[in-house]
């Protein structure tokens, strides 16, 4: 099918002058972009899936910090195994930009130190490597990156050697970009020749994964531990958390946190309808968030802080066609008769997809509770709460010189 015809079966023929205006590259790059939208997920604009309703929430098993400490030697010892076997591979969630730290550039080349540089991206290699030495292995790490700054990202990670981390363990991928729609579902361009793109979430990590040859360059790999460019402190291919995973039996395993209040913004880790999910903080009730179980505690305890491990089989049964995706209303700037207009209000469709949502598609999922004080600093904010000045506190308290 000619992207002409592409064009017209999907309704979109405010965009057909652009074949005969342009020319040359542009006219490639163009045409490319057309081909290679996933209009299942564009559509979904004019009949959005209903992602309000859940089914019957209850409570989850799992594991907390005194049982993780009573087994710590086993969970240990199958970690260190699955480790030094190279079934265990890292994904790097890093599409974003410094904005909100007032920073053009990546934000993993966000400089935290104080007496010295330390980049965000350092510290988190640095704290995979401390797994490597210990276990004397080389975790695959395969970062993910967005249009918006895979070039810078490289260029980074190069100027800085890699921060010490082998080169032949590192891929870098880009994030698949999803196009936004005005309210008649009409493609908006960002300019003369390109669609007003953005990341599809960070629900769509796999499926851009996926799309590469990346995996099959490291065969060994079975279990996948993902996780945001954000949390400073959390621990990577964790051979605890790797061990009690899969002695667990269960699919995926995700790092929680004890949520410090009732009404903690932070997704909750629980079952729905008898299967492992999560549900966001605004989707509790009053009667669940302050429910206690037998023994007086919260029922609903589990915190997540993005730090995942799934297993590879079970995702390969897993697309991105199956993850729900989020339709938001956005303010999205984009050209129209040739002039640059900036929205006051919403003014488009954006198409998302959740890492939260892939917990369902999994099916069991083990709760491995850490301490939110060794393993949770993130960096959403220069100052303030969950910011640059909270995470160097933290890194302090752990030992870390800044």
């Amino acid at each position: 099918m000619t992207t002409k015809q592409i064009l017209i079966q999907h309704n979109q023929q405010h965009l057909l002058p652009l074949l005969d205006s342009l020319h040359g590259e542009q006219l490639v790059s163009f045409t490319n972009q057309i081909e290679q939208i996933d209009w299942d997920m564009v559509e979904l604009w004019q009949h959005p899936e209903d992602l309000s309703g859940k089914g019957r929430i209850r409570p989850i098993e799992g594991l907390n910090l005194q049982q993780i400490h009573r087994n710590a030697a086993a969970f240990r010892a199958a970690g260190e195994q699955a480790l030094k076997e190279g079934k265990v591979g890292a994904v790097l969630l890093a599409g974003g930009q410094g904005t909100r730290l007032g920073s053009d550039a990546p934000k993993g080349a966000y400089n935290i130190g104080v007496t010295h540089p330390l980049y965000i991206f350092e510290q988190l290699v640095s704290n995979l490597q401390q797994v490597c030495d210990h276990c004397h292995c080389v975790v695959p790490l395969f970062v993910m990156t967005s249009d918006l700054n895979n070039t810078a990202t490289q260029q980074f990670w190069q100027q800085h050697n890699f921060f010490g981390y082998p080169q032949e363990y590192v891929r870098f991928f880009v994030q698949d970009m999803a196009p936004a729609v005005d309210f008649d579902g009409k493609l908006l361009l960002s300019d003369e020749a390109t669609l007003a793109f953005s990341p599809n979430g960070n629900g769509g990590w796999y499926s851009s994964l996926a799309r590469t040859d990346i995996l099959r360059q490291f065969p060994s790999v079975q279990w996948l531990n993902v996780f945001a460019v954000d949390n400073v402190l959390q621990r990577i291919a964790d051979p605890v958390f790797v061990g009690a995973t899969l002695l667990s039996g269960c699919n995926c395993g995700a790092k929680v946190v004890r949520k410090c209040d009732p009404y903690e913004k932070v997704g909750v880790l629980c079952l729905e309808d008898g299967i492992s999910s999560v549900i966001e903080y605004y989707e509790m009730t009053d009667e669940m968030a302050n429910q206690r179980d037998a023994e007086g505690n919260p029922a609903y305890p589990y915190g997540v802080i993005l730090n995942y491990l799934f297993n590879l089989d079970k995702l390969r049964f897993t697309t991105d066609k199956r993850i729900p995706v989020h339709v938001v209303k956005k303010k999205v700037p984009h050209i129209r008769n040739g002039q640059l207009v900036v929205p006051t209000s919403e003014n488009a469709y954006k198409f998302e997809t959740l890492i939260l949502d892939m917990i369902r598609l999994m099916e069991t999922c083990l709760p491995f509770e850490v301490v939110r004080e060794h393993e949770f600093a993130p960096i959403k904010n220069k100052t303030g709460a969950d910011s640059v000045e909270s995470a160097r506190i933290l890194l302090q308290q752990n030992g870390v010189i800044l």
